[in-house]
């Protein structure tokens, strides 16, 4: 059995800078977008350079990925602080399918809002070249 932990290393966005208190939610959906783990949150990043907003936080998928159904999907949602409309926003999010894991580097596209946990109306972001930089790293268990 296979334990998964994802290095969350930085994320690329045209206006990193402006993001206030920005940090991810991960979280693991099975087709239906029902939760198949433990959502968890990423501490508030605290480097931003240019276009992005640095992470650098370890994300441990607390189920054996053996054991998550096909179909399954991790997801990455990118939260900020909008002081003038005094809420917490998503701005944009992230996935990816099981096929997908496997040690090492991934970078992966970054959809609008509304975060479409079936994955069925997918739209990109941005057209620039800006995308949500991983390194995965698996445990035998």
């Amino acid at each position: 059995m296979s334990l998964l932990t994802i290095k969350i290393d930085k994320i690329g966005l045209k206006d990193a800078g402006q993001c206030i208190d920005p940090y991810m939610t991960v979280s693991v959906k099975d087709l239906s977008g029902i939760d198949l783990n433990p959502v968890q949150d990423t501490p508030v990043a605290t480097r931003k350079e240019d276009t992005y907003i640095h992470f650098s936080v370890d994300i441990e998928i607390q189920r054996h990925i053996e054991r998550l159904p096909k179909g399954a999907a991790i997801f990455f949602e990118f939260k900020h602080y909008k002081p003038k409309k005094g809420f917490t926003s998503t701005k944009c999010f992230a996935f990816m399918e099981m096929d997908e894991i496997k040690p090492g580097p991934i970078v992966i596209e970054l959809y609008k809002k509304p975060t479409d946990f079936k994955r069925k109306t997918l739209q990109l972001l941005t057209k620039k070249p800006l995308y949500l930089h991983l390194h995965q790293t698996l445990h035998k268990d």
